[in-house]
């Protein structure tokens, strides 16, 4: 009986029962997209417009007088005469220079920087610290935009942030077409449940500036629900506001001044497209931390023009900071031209997404692999350090070299095994000691930049002109005090 029961059913069964035809990967982002650009790195693509080519044009339409006559600019002007192997670029950071001088000469004013990196600056490690640093010297407070839910929210020192289970989270990590466009953070958050409470708290740290929420403002999508409200309840008292999702980005003030503590209650919010909020002070040097684990940078390309330029306008970005590389080693070749590429397709996307900001390209740090029973830098890192300041040239971004700045080939090993210990035993990710080193290095870099901007503008110094005069009024004071007593003494 089972042998006449195989031989029917073998006649009657399709030849193959698995397709060997290629799965349809229209989801998955972060490797396909690194393995799908490895893969054509021989082949030829064409490239998108690059930036030089817009500012050689604008630079030609200004230098017209308005007598038709062509006023000569030197090349030295728009273009970085570096050598390729101490680029820094720091000519292509000089807008940002001059908003900080701006923010330094008249308080009031606002510099805000988005940090876009991997597992390297989870639970705000690295970024913390390099805001930190720049609200001691430009002044500002807050820990500035806070997505829905991140993986890292427990670990996170800067601020408290809790979040109920029942999200629907799309990242641009394992998702190419979301629901609705990725906000800033590469995520979009979703009420999924209409039983349950949907909710997220937000608490301040302990971490110096970072004391206090300010102006907490929710950022969200379009939507045709018209039903969709917050409960932000503060301390005893709870506030009902409406959802008026009727634009690409809209946003709510959920309280007007500064606060330690809330938490914000979804109702009736299914499918409107939630984003983030907005904790940060009108004044001073903001810093966004918007880190995804295993991410190569590679899915920043899936941002949405129209909806980045609404939060370009909004959130007034001055600088946006690449981090990436750990994700990056060890795929098979030492050739990266194939990410210099894409990564340079990137960065142009991201000056059309985010017009007026610049670049900030931070290579890959050092880790260590073993190589016949002894730990060595790995032999990817060098190459794909000179890939990525190959593509930072070449979008006119800055760059800084985090491998040479920690100590070069086997600098890891150091920070590892060393005391104090600055980085963990996997020899990739820096622990908090690390981290802080770090953030010092790139605010160190970004400083010195600055100081040759004022120098090289004839800016003065603020601050130094400021206790310079302090010190001309005290001896003024002091030589009157002086004149007072001789007089005295005489009388």
């Amino acid at each position: 009986m089972a042998s006449g029961f195989f031989l029917f059913f073998k006649s009657n069964l399709p030849s193959k029962i698995f397709s060997e035809s290629p799965i349809k990967t229209g989801n998955v982002v972060i490797d396909s997209l690194l393995l799908e650009a490895f893969a054509d790195a021989q082949e030829k693509v064409d490239s998108l417009p690059v930036v030089v080519k817009d500012k050689e044009q604008k630079q030609l339409a200004d230098s017209l007088s308005s007598d038709g006559q062509v006023v000569v600019v030197s090349e030295e002007t728009l273009l970085s005469q570096e050598d390729e192997s101490t680029y820094k670029g720091m000519l292509y950071l000089e807008p940002f220079f001059a908003k900080l001088y701006t923010l330094e000469k008249e308080k009031g004013k606002q510099v805000r920087i988005a940090y876009y990196g991997d597992s390297m600056t989870d639970g705000d490690l690295i970024v913390q610290d390099l805001r930190k640093n720049f609200q001691d010297n430009f002044g500002g407070s807050g820990v500035g935009f806070i997505p829905i839910n991140v993986e890292s929210a427990k670990s996170r020192g800067s601020v408290k942030h809790r979040y109920s289970s029942n999200w629907r989270v799309q990242s641009f990590l394992n998702v190419k077409r979301p629901i609705r466009p990725f906000g800033v953070s590469g995520q979009v958050f979703f009420v999924k449940d209409t039983v349950r409470e949907t909710w997220v708290s937000l608490q301040a740290g302990g971490i110096r500036h970072m004391t206090t929420l300010n102006s907490p403002t929710l950022y969200y999508g379009s939507s045709n629900n018209k039903k969709g409200k917050v409960q932000v309840i503060i301390g005893k008292d709870t506030i009902v506001k409406n959802l008026s999702a009727n634009s690409e980005l809209n946003k709510l003030q959920l309280y007007g001044g500064s606060l330690y503590s809330l938490k914000v209650q979804f109702k009736s919010a299914d499918s409107i497209p939630i984003y983030g909020i907005d904790v940060s002070s009108r004044t001073g040097v903001q810093v966004d931390n918007f880190s995804s684990r295993g991410n190569s940078g590679l899915p920043l390309s899936l941002f949405r023009v129209s909806l980045m330029n609404k939060f370009q306008n909004n959130l007034g970005y001055n600088l946006i900071i690449l981090h990436y590389g750990t994700n990056v080693l060890n795929y098979g070749s030492l050739d990266y031209r194939w990410y210099t590429k894409q990564m340079g397709r990137v960065v142009n996307h991201l000056k059309t997404c985010f017009p007026n900001a610049t670049i900030l390209v931070i290579s890959t740090a050092d880790k260590s692999t073993k190589y016949e029973m002894e730990m060595k830098t790995d032999k990817a890192v060098s190459p794909l350090v000179k890939a990525q300041r190959k593509y930072a040239i070449e979008t006119q971004s800055g760059f800084f070299n985090l491998y040479d700045a920690m100590g070069g080939s086997g600098s890891m090993i150091k920070w590892v095994q060393e005391t104090p210990i600055r980085a963990n035993k996997d020899y990739t990710h820096f622990n908090f000691r690390g981290a802080q080193e770090v953030a010092n290095l790139i605010y160190k870099h970004l400083d010195e930049g600055y100081k040759a901007y004022k120098l090289k503008h004839g800016l003065p110094a603020v601050g130094e002109v400021a206790e310079e005069l302090e010190k001309t009024i005290g001896q003024s004071e002091q030589q009157k005090d002086s004149t007072k007593v001789v007089d005295t003494v005489e009388k």
